[in-house]
């Protein structure tokens, strides 16, 4: 008889996102011509900009002729867009990636997932808190999380990020780490780390043989130009530390699904008996086994954002992104709630009032004002009290949804 994983046991029965929309489906059996706006989720609403799109009817006609038709390419991606990376996200900020430390993904929620196989089941895991779940639920399936206790893993370290420390997660954490994931621009806070800050990491990360896994997502949407898109513009970096990036926000590809990860050829782990162990080629080794690639087309229409054209329109719909930012926060703030985020970064994250539970607003606003907002405890202990909202909606969307907030709040 086979046996099943017990540790998929431990899991909530449903994700976050996947109990938002129960609720939403519940709201609307009750109120079925009731016009509801999401600020919650955070996919995107803005279409693919012309440089992409043309680079993928390009792509879609080659595979229509047998001599530019593509079957299985490498795992580790086709060179022509990891050279693209390599020259525009690296090269560009003065770091040296070479392009076999890169690997193209169908988005980096696969990879941040998808990581932990490489790492022993005994490993002790530090997550900042709030956190996206994909993190901690990764290593629940993989044993690593002990037992769920009042909303907290009893193996996983949190590492508070509230507004009493300024969102910046303490260095070094209460307890010792073998692994620890930050995230930044930081979902759901929308928090950023300085230099200074990151900076700290990696000297704790290199003198404590600690890995980083450093989720890039949003690096598009920095504007001050002092904070670090990448965590290799700190020196050291490289020996401790794998960079995941995605183009689901950067260029709108929820749906066509592209990304990548940075491995350092310098990066180890330790065995057993105090042998380091070069990551890279055991990624490699676990990418060529059990993926077979992204697609042609995801690849090629990816390439197309490192193009002039590319660049200027991406640039146009991250802006359409952030001016929605900038009102969410002014609007929140001038209503009298405590937000932070939107400066940096797509999300905003916004104190409920003194008493409320994260759930108990999203209900509010929900049957109030017909708004969806994020549950701030769905990320973590230090969530509660808190909800996130994003800026991906139109902006017709975001200035009815503001104007609904702003009545019922009145």
């Amino acid at each position: 008889m086979a046996l099943v994983n017990e540790h998929f046991l431990k899991l909530s029965s449903g994700y976050l996102f996947a109990d938002i929309a129960k609720k939403i489906r519940v709201f609307k059996v009750t109120h079925p011509d009731t016009d509801i706006i999401s600020l919650g989720i955070g996919d995107v609403t803005q279409p693919l900009c012309p440089a992409v799109i043309g680079a993928m009817h390009k792509a879609t006609d080659e595979m229509a002729t047998a001599s530019t038709f593509r079957g299985y390419g490498p795992e580790q991606g086709y060179e022509f867009l990891r050279e693209a990376i390599v020259k525009n996200d690296y090269q560009s900020r003065g770091i040296r990636i070479s392009k076999d430390e890169i690997f193209i993904n169908d988005g980096a929620k696969s990879d941040t997932g998808n990581i932990q196989e490489l790492f022993r089941w005994d490993n002790v895991i530090g997550v900042t808190d709030p956190v996206y779940p994909v993190y901690v639920d990764s290593n629940v399936m993989a044993g690593r999380a002990g037992t769920l206790i009042d909303g907290r893993w009893s193996d996983i370290v949190y590492i508070p990020c509230t507004a009493e420390n300024g969102f910046v997660p303490q260095v070094p954490p209460e307890r010792h780490v073998d692994v620890v994931y930050l995230c930044y621009p930081n979902n759901p806070t929308g928090t950023v780390l300085t230099k200074q800050e990151l900076s700290r990491w990696i000297d704790y990360a290199l003198k404590n043989d600690v890995l980083i896994l450093y989720d890039a997502a949003y690096q598009a949407y920095i504007t001050d130009p002092s904070i670090p898109r990448s965590i290799y513009e700190i020196r050291g970096a490289k020996k401790c530390a794998i960079e995941f990036r995605s183009y689901s926000k950067t260029a709108g590809f929820t749906g066509v699904r592209c990304g990548y990860t940075v491995v350092p050829k310098e990066l180890t782990a330790l065995t057993l008996d105090g042998e380091h162990i070069a990551l890279n080629p055991l990624w490699n080794r676990r990418q060529s086994t059990k993926f077979n690639g992204t697609s042609y087309i995801s690849q090629r229409a990816a390439e197309a954002i490192y193009s002039p054209e590319g660049k200027r329109q991406v640039q146009s719909t991250i802006d359409y992104y952030m001016q929605n930012a900038h009102k969410m926060l002014d609007c929140l703030r001038s209503l009298g709630f405590k937000a932070v985020g939107g400066e940096n970064a797509p999300y905003i994250w916004m104190q409920t009032p003194e008493g409320c539970s994260s759930w108990q607003f999203f209900d509010e606003l929900l049957y109030g004002a017909q708004i969806v907002c994020t549950p701030g405890v769905g990320f973590g202990p230090s969530g509660e009290g808190y909800v996130r909202f994003t800026a991906f909606g139109t902006h017709e969307a975001t200035d009815r949804a503001l104007d609904r907030i702003d009545k019922w709040k009145n």
